[in-house]
């Protein structure tokens, strides 16, 4: 690939998705011991073709993550507090409600 070489592309997404990236720095307050974690995922590809003027090669990547909460470590004892996404809650809420309206307008027909 000529713009980005294929172990430059392999590098640069090992250094990307890193334990950093799922396990923050652990927060320490009053002998309280918090260690905040996501969930990461990630993708890549890349082609060429050589078809006279037609030919050319690419690449790509992408990479996501979203909090899922974190551990508490309090006392000798660990607890897990799962991260809230309210946004993820309303759509998944909406998306109910618009099907169960369209299957009722249906039946009414």
């Amino acid at each position: 690939m000529g713009g980005v070489k294929l172990n430059d592309m392999i590098s640069t997404v090992r250094d990307s998705i890193t334990v950093q990236r799922v396990y923050a720095d652990p927060i320490e307050r009053d002998g309280v011991l918090i260690i905040p974690a996501a969930s990461v995922g990630g993708g890549g590809g890349g082609g060429q073709g050589r078809q006279g003027p037609d030919e050319g090669e690419g690449a790509g990547f992408g990479a996501g993550a979203r909090p899922v909460g974190a551990f508490v470590v309090k006392n000798g004892s660990v607890s897990w507090v799962p991260a809230v996404d309210v946004t993820r809650i309303v759509k998944t809420v909406f998306g109910a409600l618009v099907a169960i309206a369209y299957l009722h307008l249906r039946r009414r027909r």
